[in-house]
């Protein structure tokens, strides 16, 4: 049995926080990897995990700026690591490294860095958060590791992607259901995209593109509400340009939900139109193609990793028109949408709970595996 505790922050919720939920509701992939978790805030992440069954430990809200909220934080880490109770401890993000690495460091815990995203290695949390080297990165994406291995040389790095249980598509029941609950009619082509309501994810580029097909019978869904102050601005400026473009009868903006693979079923097209942040992974893209759904993105970041012409489309960063024109293609051809639709499915199944987390486990495994011969030569031998 290996002991494994994540740390995350915890004030959000966002493609980190529904993987590690998935990790703690799938753990029985691993049954020999005990997985505990640690956060500086309750909320949300914290109420999903404990309803998993995972203990939570919660180590105080941190501010950079406050020395004493970061000592109080450590203090409570440290006692949490007495007695060697953990043989691993998972930094997820930039952010957790450069506040817990150096304590994780002073105990015998293997220190592992999740890193979901590149990183800008001019900006001060990443230049804090290298400070402190790893003994193993965990990247979730080819793209982020190779972005990785530049921030920290020499330190071992390998992708796992983060798992992603496949929804299961819809009846037509169910999805005349969920249509009936949202107010949208039956015969519309929906168009959905899921995920943090921040600049960077598309969304003025899609209202933009979906202005030039007023013609025809769609409607967009937009899973996702803001979760900080510049996000509620963010969302502000999007409702008024849906307003100035026409359109905003027919885009629903939903919130947060804690049904999205429900709702994705219930949709005809992903498109997420990223046009300045390339995604590490794009954990959206994959509940997409889980659910059944053709998928439209930008050929930025991870994405190229997971969709092609196969399951989607890619198009160019900020082209209006070419997502114009793939919109429409998919909106006016039912036999492609139902192609790509087929194909997202089976390519989502490679990235399956069942699939990942015994990469992760393997991956810590092996790591422990090496520092334990290296401080005792002799257990080799033995076996």
């Amino acid at each position: 049995m290996i002991r494994v505790l994540h740390i995350i922050p915890g004030r959000l919720y966002g493609g980190v926080e529904s993987a590690m939920v998935t990790l703690a509701r799938f753990r029985e992939c691993c049954p020999q990897m005990a997985t505990e978790a640690a956060v500086c805030w309750r909320g949300r992440l914290s109420a999903e995990l404990e309803e998993a069954g995972i203990a939570v430990h919660v180590l105080g809200g941190v501010r950079a700026r406050n020395p004493l909220s970061i000592w109080r934080a450590r203090r409570r880490l440290h006692d949490l690591l007495l007695g060697d109770r953990f043989d691993a401890v998972v930094c997820h993000m930039p952010w957790v490294l450069a506040i817990f690495g150096p304590a994780v460091r002073t105990h015998a815990a293997l220190l592992v860095f999740r890193a979901h995203g590149a990183g800008n290695p001019r900006h001060w949390v990443e230049r804090w958060a290298r400070m402190t080297r790893p003994d193993l990165v965990l990247a979730v994406s080819r793209f982020v590791a190779a972005d990785v291995e530049k921030q920290f040389p020499g330190v071992p790095v390998q992708v796992v992607y983060n798992p992603v249980p496949p929804a299961r598509p819809s009846t037509a029941e169910q999805r005349r259901a969920v249509r009936a609950e949202l107010n949208t009619s039956p015969d519309a082509i929906v168009i959905a995209q899921a995920g943090r309501m921040q600049p960077g994810k598309g969304h003025p580029v899609l209202l933009d593109a979906l202005a030039g097909l007023r013609e025809l019978n769609w409607e967009c869904w937009q899973i996702g509400g803001p979760q900080t102050a510049s996000e509620d601005e963010y969302f502000g400026e999007l409702q008024r340009r849906a307003l100035r473009l026409g359109i905003a009868d027919r885009i629903r903006f939903l919130g947060q939900r804690h049904d999205v693979p429900r709702l994705l079923a219930a949709a005809d097209i992903y498109c997420q139109a990223n046009d300045t942040f390339p995604e590490g992974m794009g954990l959206t893209f994959v509940e997409a193609m889980g659910a059944g759904l053709a998928v439209v993105t930008t050929g930025i970041g991870a994405a190229t990793e997971l969709v092609d012409g196969h399951c989607g489309v890619l198009v160019s960063p900020g082209d209006t028109d070419g997502l114009r024109l793939a919109l429409r293609t998919m909106i006016e051809t039912p036999a492609l949408r139902r192609e790509l639709a087929n194909n997202s499915f089976s390519r989502a199944s490679g990235l399956a709970p069942a699939v990942q987390i015994p990469l992760l486990e393997d991956s810590l495994l092996g790591v422990l595996k090496v520092r334990q011969f290296r401080r005792n030569p002799r257990i080799s031998q033995v076996a």
